[in-house]
């Protein structure tokens, strides 16, 4: 016999000699069975590890000083691209009129002919070929008892249709068709604006705005301010050859705040794993409302929430362009809030709406005469915004550590086996009990 050790006492594991084992039938079926369970038992472990669980968190919003995209496609089948105007004004005192940097204009044949898409960009109603350049070099055009605008060709002249309706705006002033404007009827702004009558108009497009409260709405005629209230030029809106007038009736294709999450995400994560959704993201979407009043008001209130994604290992990546200071005006609408880590900042949004005639009145015809509407206002589509101060993240975490898998591993070998021998210990003394008796009878 080999010299023994000085560990030979502390073996835990006692052998037995090769003439004391005996192998049985019986035993081999239940080694084989405990095989098979612990493949299949070892398998799920590591799918267990692999599987990637989306954890939710809600913290305070700490960001300062960001910028928010908002994606919109609207369709106004019953008001022309020309007669449409999108504004932002946020509480920071930040206003975008006339916003067209990222937004197209899309017209929409008549609903008699199907309300298919006409062109992309609006009718040209003050083309270069028929203003400016065509006139006498010592022209210059009269403003009609307005100051002249900023920034024109002639300084102290309205050569152009534009550079008058401009200048009607500074002062406050209603343009109405441009009948009795020289620069108008020598560039057939009427017969151009006629031509659109009877069209409608879809909105697409995004805009970046303040991550603050604020509003952004579609309202018809040029917008201007007067004594620090926000108008409307609405004459041309109003008095309208169209038979019943232009109306406000939309239809919302698609509304969102911040980018959409990408679709790989939603195919590797599944939906029935994600805690929110595109649906949850977007409530607006496919909302539809008529009416037949050129007079009346739509009104959306939302309520956005801060939304992260943060993929697995996305601490491990480059840091975003936000970390690493980039100026907004250097991303590309679209782009923000896809962050180079691969972490998404989108956001969530609740929302309420409420509609209601300029002209006043209460609901009887609903059978809620209690309640009553204030006269006046704007006619047109309007959202305001307001930012929650909370935040939900949403972190990709293994459900399993790796040591937590190799735990397991060791569970279901040691436990399966363990197992396995009582089982087979249990079989053989029973075997050899019934033996043994019939052996004695």
């Amino acid at each position: 016999m080999p010299a023994k050790s000085r560990f030979t006492r502390l073996d835990a594991f006692t052998k037995t000699v090769e003439d004391a084992r005996v192998r049985t039938t019986s035993g081999g079926v239940v080694t084989l069975t405990s095989l098979i369970i612990i493949l299949y038992l070892v398998w799920g472990e590591w799918s267990d590890y692999r599987r990637i669980h989306v954890h939710p968190e809600l913290i305070v919003d700490k960001g300062r000083g960001e910028k928010m995209e908002i994606h919109l496609n609207i369709s106004f089948p019953r008001v022309p691209c020309e007669l449409l105007t999108l504004d932002v004004m946020d509480v920071s005192g930040e206003q975008q009129t006339g916003v067209m940097h990222g937004v197209n204009k899309v017209r929409l044949a008549p609903l008699s002919e199907g309300g298919h898409a006409v062109d992309i960009a609006p009718l040209n109603l003050h083309s270069e070929e028929e203003s400016a350049p065509h006139i006498a070099p010592d022209y210059c055009g009269s403003c009609y008892s307005a100051p002249p605008p900023q920034g024109v060709v002639k300084p102290g002249c309205c050569q152009t249709c534009d550079d008058v309706r401009e200048a009607y705006a500074q002062v406050s002033w209603a343009f109405g068709r441009g009948e009795n404007v020289e620069q108008c009827q020598r560039e057939g702004f009427t017969q151009r604006l006629d031509e659109q009558r009877n069209e409608g108009c879809r909105i697409e497009g995004g805009i970046r705005v303040n991550k603050v409260i604020g509003n952004f709405h579609i309202a018809p005629g040029r917008s201007f301010s007067n004594n620090n209230l926000h108008v409307h030029d609405l004459e041309t809106y109003l008095t309208t050859p169209v038979e019943g007038g232009h109306t406000f009736t939309h239809e919302i294709h698609h509304l969102r705040f911040g980018p959409q999450l990408p679709d790989s995400i939603i195919k590797k994560m599944g939906a029935s794993n994600l805690p929110w959704t595109n649906h949850h993201l977007n409530p607006l979407d496919g909302e539809k409302q008529d009416t037949n009043d050129p007079a009346y008001n739509f009104m959306y209130f939302v309520k956005v929430v801060s939304t992260s994604y943060l993929p697995l290992g996305w601490e491990k990546k480059k840091p975003s362009y936000e970390q690493r200071n980039i100026p907004h005006e250097l991303v590309g609408l679209g782009a923000y809030g896809h962050e180079d880590d691969g972490s998404v900042e989108a956001h969530q949004f609740s929302v309420t709406s409420h509609k209601r005639s300029l002209l006043g009145g209460d609901d009887s015809q609903e059978g809620h005469k209690e309640r009553l509407h204030a006269r006046g206002g704007i006619p047109g589509v309007f959202v305001s915004y307001d930012i929650s101060p909370m935040k939900v993240i949403n972190r990709e975490e293994r459900v399993k550590s790796f040591s937590g898998f190799l735990t397991g591993v060791c569970a279901v070998i040691g436990g399966t086996l363990t197992v396995a021998a009582a089982i087979d210990r249990g079989v053989y003394e029973g075997g050899m009990r019934i033996k043994k008796k019939l052996h004695t009878g």
